[in-house]
This record gives C-alpha cells, sequence and structure tokens, in this order.
C-alpha cells in the first residue's frame, strides 16, 4: 500500500502536470532552441566561411549553450513523463535504489524524483583527467630526447618546423628575455643548424677548397657583433 494519501497524491500529480505542461510549451515556443535550423540559417548568410573567426566562436557557443539547455529540458520531461506512469501503475514514491518510501516532504519538493535523499546519486564531477594528458606531458615529453643526449630528429624539431610558418606567440608574450624581434620568439631560434660552431655558418669555399670566402649575412654579423669572431677571419675583410 503507497505511503500517500490521496490528498498527497492528487496535490504531487497537479504538480507533474503542470510541469510537464510548462516543458512542452517552453520546448515548442522556442522551436526546441532553434536547433531544427543550421548555424548558417540562423545568421541569414550563405556561409560563414568568410564570418570573423570571433563572430564563428560567439555562434557556436551559443548553438553548444542552446544544446545543453534542451538536453536539460527533455532530460527533466522524460523524469516527469515517468513520475505521472508510476503513479498510474501504483508504484510512484518509493526509491528505486532501496525500495523505501520517499518522504512526502521530498517528493513536494521534487515530484518527479526516483530517490530517496541518502541514495540519490551523487552529483559531482569526476576528479580523473584525461588519460591524453599523462600522454602528452611534459610538453613534447615522449619525443623530445634532448635530455637523453639525442641529436636525431625528434619532437621538438617537428614543432621548430612548424612553429616556423608562424604562429600567435609574439616578443611580448615570449619565454626569453630581451627579445626584440619575431626571428627570436621560436624555441631555441639561436640554436645552431647544420653546424657546430657559428663560423662554419658564414665560411665557405669553392669546389675546389682553394677560394676561402665569407658569406656576410646575419649569421656573420651576430658573431662579430657578440666579440667572438675577427675580421681577420674574412680574407677580403678590411686590415688592421
Amino acid at each position: 500500500m503507497n505511503h500517500l494519501t490521496a490528498a498527497q497524491l492528487a496535490g504531487l500529480r497537479q504538480q507533474l502536470e503542470q510541469r510537464q505542461s510548462d516543458i512542452r510549451r517552453r520546448l515548442q515556443e522556442n522551436d526546441h532552441y532553434g536547433l531544427a535550423e543550421s548555424m548558417r540559417d540562423n545568421t541569414g548568410e550563405l556561409s560563414e566561411i568568410d564570418n570573423h573567426p570571433a563572430d564563428a566562436a560567439t555562434d557556436l557557443f551559443q548553438r553548444e549553450m542552446d544544446i545543453s539547455l534542451l538536453e536539460r529540458e527533455e532530460l527533466e520531461l522524460a523524469d516527469v513523463d515517468a513520475a505521472l506512469e508510476a503513479m498510474n501503475d501504483g508504484t510512484y514514491g518509493i526509491c528505486q535504489a532501496t525500495g523505501e518510501p520517499i518522504a512526502y516532504e521530498r517528493l513536494r519538493a521534487i515530484p518527479w524524483t526516483r530517490y530517496s535523499k541518502d541514495s540519490s546519486p551523487k552529483q559531482e564531477k569526476p576528479h580523473t583527467r584525461p588519460v591524453e594528458e599523462d600522454f602528452l606531458m611534459p610538453p613534447f615529453g615522449r619525443s623530445s630526447l634532448d635530455e637523453h643526449e639525442y641529436s636525431g630528429f625528434d619532437g621538438e624539431d617537428a614543432w621548430q618546423i612548424v612553429e616556423s610558418y608562424g604562429s600567435s606567440t609574439t616578443p611580448a608574450m615570449a619565454e626569453g628575455n630581451n627579445i626584440d624581434s619575431y626571428n627570436e620568439v621560436e624555441i631555441e631560434a639561436d640554436e645552431n643548424e647544420g653546424w657546430v660552431e657559428a663560423w662554419e655558418s658564414f665560411v665557405a669555399t669553392d669546389i675546389t677548397g682553394t677560394e676561402v670566402f665569407v658569406v656576410e649575412g646575419d649569421p656573420y654579423r651576430r658573431y662579430l657583433d657578440s666579440g667572438e669572431g675577427d675580421y681577420l677571419l674574412d680574407p677580403n675583410g678590411p686590415r688592421p
């Protein structure tokens, strides 16, 4: 026998039917949050390709929020429908976890609940993190082998190639200090590539090895500006 009186059941049924009507009306009036239409239809444009990324992100955020609100409404409506069916078959107000009666006070507050207060599933966010974070941390952790005295091509080298095509980093946001050029914001921008000693990057010879000359590019000027070089290295350079 149900622990609720006929008057209590009638009042709870009235609450549930009112809630059911309210949810259905909201879904109908707002056309299910406009999710039947595409994002393109909502903007009135033929395509979103030419929109500013920030505008597209705003539209996407609004669409995600609409999806979340719709899912919440539909879930609550399903719970209300299930509660009304339970009233019809005489199982309303019984905790699904323990089989014990649910207190009338709790049913008055949440008439569509299926659990008593102590048995209600806890609504807590999990404390676990995605396994991908362990896989990727630290940055380049699996593929950067500099600390292992590895001189081959690794993950950091791959990123340096990608970064050379440009990134959103600016001199003001770079990790290093006293950076005033976009050419210096890349990871290990001053790293020697293809040589061991800096002077090897600008000292050259002809095919016979008899003619020695200096390629007076940026590496050459940086070498002299650092005080490491001497004009005597350049056979065509000035003499003291």
